[in-house]
């Protein structure tokens, strides 16, 4: 591969969003949900917890990227979380999923990207897998790699994510801040008819809750009629799913990954996982025919990983009661909200394959409606 003709660029993720032109929602006065949120009102709130961009941008045809999310900094597959997948409406490629469902864990980072790149991701997280230490007989390897379709302003067909890609995003996966918007795999992602992307937020529990941390990362590329904050923006913009300007245009897919330190043993986990779609239609998201909407949850809770091999036949482990799952439930709902509204307001307008342009959301006019209908006050 020729990296002289690509514009590559590697998104830590301590580079500060007050670089960028773009705000987001929680800046401009709107409060999303009534749960404080983490330092950075991001998926690394979560202690452990990594992640890392690469984008790609070649010519007027390109508009591509990795995104990787790391559970932990160790040997993942020696060292399982306990996970669990939710599936909103399963047109698409979440490749690993029926493994999460049986064994109720995930032993790989958790890589997102495009339809076609899911293979390539496949091979370079098993690449990845295979090469670390500790793993030398390891002879099977189960990677997650999630994908939304990003052929309106890529060159979807071109496979221009290669398997040096995936493992850089892996490599320079970070805790600390989060870029979001048009980056990593949200580069060539449509929301809701204007520029989507990666989002991110995150919700704490109060202490007398166990003080326990929510965090998510979307890579959001669907349709509906907008809401921010229970506002009707889409109708407002007159821009919405069977509006004059979007009759056909609700397809595409939502990529949800929800962190938690709770102690959640993968069932509960996956009740978790289905509330992340509550979030997602508060955003009027509306599930059409054509979208891959996916929720991949997991817990960073150290004494409920699961150990690759171990001389004894019973793991003992504390969870959480069914009964103490509800402030969690409403952290993951309100964190989802907050991201996929995060992913459009910190993303840029783009000109991508064949022409075509995708703005950005129009935020002026957004935060005039916000103020009108008392959002803002």
């Amino acid at each position: 591969m020729k990296m002289k003709f690509w514009c590559i660029m590697i998104f830590l993720t301590g580079v500060s969003n007050a670089l960028l032109s773009q705000i987001r929602i929680r800046e401009t006065g709107v409060k999303i949900g009534v749960l404080p949120t983490g330092k950075l009102n991001t998926i690394t709130d979560v202690k452990g917890v990594k992640v890392g961009h690469v984008t790609l941008t070649k010519g007027s045809q390109v508009r591509t990227g990795v995104t990787a999310i790391l559970p932990h900094d160790g040997n993942i597959f020696q060292a399982k979380v306990p996970a669990a997948l939710y599936v909103g409406n399963g047109f698409g490629k979440l490749a690993g999923i029926t493994q999460v469902q049986e064994l109720g864990n995930i032993e790989t980072p958790i890589v997102l990207t495009n339809t076609l790149g899911v293979a390539t991701a496949l091979d370079a997280v098993i690449a990845y897998t295979l090469q670390q230490k500790g793993n030398e007989t390891v002879q099977s390897v189960n990677a997650v790699v999630g994908e939304t379709n990003d052929g309106y302003l890529n060159d979807i067909r071109g496979q221009h994510v290669t398997k040096e890609h995936v493992l850089e995003a892996i490599r320079i996966a970070q805790t600390g801040a989060v870029t979001e918007g048009n980056v990593g795999a949200g580069t060539g992602t449509v929301c809701f008819g204007f520029k989507g992307g990666i989002g991110t937020a995150s919700r704490v529990l109060p202490d007398p809750l166990g003080g326990y941390t929510v965090g998510v990362l979307v890579q959001t590329n669907f349709g509906g009629v907008l809401q921010i904050d229970g506002v009707p923006v889409g109708e407002e913009l007159k821009q919405y799913y069977l509006s004059e300007q979007l009759m056909d245009k609700a397809d595409g897919s939502c990529m949800i990954v929800v962190a938690t330190d709770a102690p959640v043993e993968a069932r509960n986990l996956e009740r978790m996982a289905q509330r992340a779609i509550m979030g997602l239609a508060r955003t009027g998201g509306i599930g059409s025919n054509g979208s891959g909407d996916y929720v991949i949850a997991f817990s960073t809770e150290p004494s409920l990983r699961i150990k690759h091999e171990s001389s004894e036949r019973t793991q003992a482990a504390t969870t959480l009661r069914n009964d103490a799952m509800s402030p969690l439930f409403m952290a993951v709902i309100e964190a989802t909200e907050e991201a996929i509204i995060n992913s459009l307001f910190m993303a840029e307008t783009i000109k991508g394959k064949d022409g075509h342009i995708v703005k950005a959301i129009p935020r002026d006019e957004v935060i005039k409606i916000l103020k009108k209908h008392e959002a803002i006050k």
